[in-house]
């Protein structure tokens, strides 16, 4: 199971320069003004066949010294409750600063393992300085630098060995594990309750190997499945965190523990960036979804047309992944709530079927042979053979070909769109992977 790794400091230390080098990116903005960072990014990252999420801390962009400095203890906090590890950030070309003191007094007091990162080392003569930091007594510093990647080898190696060791869950494989996410107050917490509210003796928690990995077993109406921990099934003790930062920390773990999604949007607000983050990270982590437009109840006009309006805005915002199940629900009148149950067990159904090797070619070659790949530099590329591999977590498929490297996403976006059509895959991303033959 992947662990979660934050970047916490005060502005302008490089942390979303060392956020793209650790994530392989340009997904975060960089620039020399302190507070460019206003949303909150997270990504993959792969070290030594070890793979972590990684969070940038940023957005803490405000006139007041006061509240400047109040925004970054809320973030470090969060990050402390969250993060199984915890890079503190620091300059080293402009030495320790009362804002260090600040974060570094907070981060003293965690359990959480903290590893201290003097960035912008770009000559080597600026190491020394590094020295200054034991003040902070966080420990020895590692020197990098994230803008050309010195150093980042051997943070990473000592991100491993502070990371918990991956271990199997402690639930049943057989049983899918349905997981709602999505922003504050879109009511995440009304369809939980709603889904368990009544017979509570159904429901049995099973603690997960993480701290954060709690499963409830729902073995209501003839379904059968785990409900990964989501803000609405725990409660937090305190709740004065930032709540679009929270959200995006609990949501990475929701998402990475379970099979399929539900999203929850709220109607009375349509679909927002946050929700596109969220949409994006579960497609990356290869998971199914199935979107349930919440509050429906207070849409004065619900006919089918304005549904089928609402639908099409979803589905063109959310391009270019649109094949999933859109349910319209109510938690509170508990209105379409057993639908969004049924489309995420056809999504998980959906996201383990196989297409036997002779059916797949007997469909595709046909079509290929119509349709074939467009010739490049002269040369005409051949697809003679494919099938679907066993071991990927989603529906994978292999086209073996003369020339694969020729072949464009335009051309394997053909390919899945056909596969879709011939097959019902909704609701789980399909992967095209062009193979030499």
């Amino acid at each position: 199971m992947s662990s979660l790794v934050a970047i916490v400091g005060r502005p302008n230390v490089g942390k979303s320069t060392l956020f793209n080098r650790l994530t392989q990116t340009r997904q975060a903005i960089v620039d020399d003004v302190a507070g460019t960072t206003r949303d909150r990014q997270y990504g993959k990252c792969e070290w030594n066949e070890r793979v972590f999420s990684v969070v940038d801390t940023g957005g803490w962009v405000v006139n007041s010294d006061d509240v400047f400095e109040e925004e970054i203890r809320k973030q470090v906090r969060i990050a402390i409750d969250e993060a199984d590890v915890i890079l503190f950030l620091v300059d080293i070309r402009n030495g320790l600063t009362d804002l260090d003191d600040e974060v570094g007094n907070i981060l003293r007091r965690s359990s959480t393992p903290v590893i201290l990162v003097a960035n912008k080392m770009d000559t080597f003569d600026l190491q020394y300085g590094a020295a200054e930091f034991y003040k902070l007594g966080l420990g020895d510093p590692v020197t990098v630098s994230a803008a050309n990647g010195s150093g980042t080898g051997e943070l990473l190696d000592e991100i491993l060995r502070r990371l918990p060791a991956d271990s199997g869950e402690e639930t049943d494989e057989n049983i899918p594990r349905f997981a709602v996410v999505g922003r504050p107050n879109a009511g995440k917490s009304s369809i939980v309750n709603a889904f368990i509210g009544e017979e509570r003796n159904i429901v049995t928690e099973i603690a997960g190997t993480t701290r954060d990995s709690v499963y409830t077993r729902y073995t209501k109406f003839g379904f059968d499945f785990y409900l990964v921990d989501t803000a609405g099934i725990r409660k937090k003790n305190k709740v004065e965190e930032d709540l679009e930062f929270y959200s995006v920390m609990r949501s990475i773990r929701a998402i990475e523990n379970s099979d399929v999604c539900i999203l929850m949007l709220d109607a009375t607000r349509g679909i927002e960036g946050q929700d596109l983050n969220i949409v994006s990270l579960i497609v990356r982590n290869q998971k199914g979804l199935v979107v349930a437009v919440n509050k429906w109840d207070l849409i004065e006009d619900r006919s089918a047309k304005v549904m089928k309006n609402y639908e099409e805005a979803i589905r063109s915002r959310l391009a270019p992944f649109t094949d999933f199940p859109i349910v319209f629900t109510s938690a509170i009148e508990k209105q379409r709530i057993l639908k969004v149950l049924e489309c995420a067990k056809e999504v998980y159904l959906h996201k383990t079927m196989r297409v036997p090797t002779g059916r797949l070619n007997a469909e595709m070659l046909p079509l290929i042979e119509a349709y074939p790949p467009p010739s490049i530099k002269g040369k005409y590329i051949k697809i003679k053979y494919c099938t679907q591999l066993q071991g990927p977590s989603i529906p994978s498929f292999v086209f073996f070909a003369n020339l694969p490297q020729y072949v464009k996403e335009p051309y394997k976006r053909f390919l899945e769109n056909k596969i879709r059509e011939k097959w019902d895959f909704s609701g789980t991303p399909v992967n095209i992977f062009i193979r030499q033959k």
